[in-house]
């Protein structure tokens, strides 16, 4: 089902030689798959775009965990040529993301041959979307580059912006040159994992999109196994987080926007990762390592090394460790390239939830200083959970 918002010639000029543009709202999700080669094709003209934004990524998430008569869907045609898409889903009063949480880099998409114009007349479809005193836009984790900044340029109501995840990552290059980027000793004792590493003799494979579905249940069983008692996120552990990993993956592999790898050291599997990728950036999604393969190989080294490999051979620039601050990634001394959150709406609804934003991150900072071992108790319960979730 869609609804038509708008459809109308170019301001000025005569309405027979102007193009002729057209407005809808896409609200299920049969109509929503019908925009797959086309969304995809815009997605490798709209600048910034990311892995996220692809469509395979997105139906897949809506499919899983959507709720049927919530989706919203705002796209912009000139001449029958798609050059527009927000991807948004009803949440109450709020408009949000498709993807969510688990959802690295949210955005819209626009054609950069039109840009100001397919930006002005998005931002004009999502301002009628907004009904009610306290209807709002809500984009949690947004990038610096990405193409909704365009739209804002055209918002004709109140727009803010907050901190959001740290977001880190690595120019693409050979190990070797990244290498010089660490201190002497940190680069010395990584070149010495990564000739353990190249001695073990590790094979790599590369998984056909075919194959992906399996691919990906080996990969969230050993990623349940390296988390097994160190407190995993639960979702990652929940049947529509699998569901969705396995119908994104199979469809991003097939349009090359996504990789599967799987890692075998005598013929046994030690470790699966998935990477995705758009036309400048490469990134790892989500990886499984069995335990035991730590105590013989460098897991960072290998799968990093594989990924930079990757990004250089295919002229990627961006080899991005997506949002966190673990240990394994500052090893390496990624670039930070911290997100925003993105609100837009009337005037005092933007206002009321900027305020109550900044209050819930100053309770989660005094809480982090005055009681850390609520972090113990939340680990423990993660733990707790995840044990339950993979058990049934």
């Amino acid at each position: 089902m869609t609804t038509a918002v708008r459809s109308d010639a170019a301001d000025g000029g005569p309405a027979d030689a102007a193009p002729r543009y057209e407005t809808e709202v896409v609200r299920d999700g049969r109509a929503l798959e019908a925009l797959a080669g086309e969304w995809n094709e815009l997605q490798e003209r709209s600048p910034g775009a990311t892995p996220f934004q692809c469509h395979a990524w997105l139906s897949s998430w809506w499919h899983s965990y959507g709720r049927p008569g919530r989706l919203r869907v705002v796209t912009v045609r000139r001449d029958g040529g798609l050059i527009a898409v927000a991807p948004f889903y009803c949440d109450g009063a709020v408009l949000r993301p498709l993807g969510a949480e688990i959802t690295d880099f949210h955005d819209v998409l626009l054609d950069r041959a039109c840009l100001d114009e397919a930006a002005r007349r998005l931002a004009a479809a999502l301002a009628a979307e907004l009904r009610g005193p306290f209807a709002r836009i809500d984009l949690p984790e947004v990038r610096a580059d990405a193409a909704i900044h365009a739209v804002l340029a055209h918002w004709p109501r109140s727009a803010r912006k907050l901190p959001a995840s740290l977001v880190q990552h690595l120019p693409s290059m050979p190990m070797e040159e990244l290498l010089t980027r660490l201190p002497g000793r940190t680069a010395q004792r990584t070149r010495v994992k990564l000739r353990k590493l190249a001695a073990a003799g590790v094979e790599v494979r590369l998984v056909p999109p075919w194959e992906a579905p399996e691919s990906v249940d080996r990969m969230l069983a050993l990623h349940a196994l390296q988390w097994r008692d160190r407190g995993a996120t639960p979702e990652h552990m929940r049947e529509r987080f699998a569901s969705h990993l396995r119908a994104a993956a199979t469809g991003m592999a097939a349009t090359e926007r996504a990789q599967l790898r799987e890692y075998r050291l005598d013929g046994r599997l030690i470790a699966c990762d998935l990477m995705l990728q758009s036309q400048a950036m490469v990134a790892l999604y989500v990886y499984g390592v069995h335990p035991e393969a730590r105590e013989r190989v460098d897991i960072a080294g290998m799968l990093f090394g594989e990924s930079l490999t990757h990004a250089v051979n295919t002229g990627r620039t961006e080899v991005s460790l997506l949002r966190g601050d673990e240990p394994y990634k500052q090893r390496w001394r990624p670039d930070p390239a911290p997100n925003e959150r993105l609100l837009l709406g009337s005037a005092p609804t933007v206002a009321v939830t900027v305020c109550l934003a900044r209050a819930q991150d100053r309770a989660k900072d005094v809480a982090r200083r005055r009681m850390p071992w609520l972090r113990e108790v939340r680990n423990h319960l993660r733990v707790v959970k995840g044990r339950v979730l993979r058990h049934g």
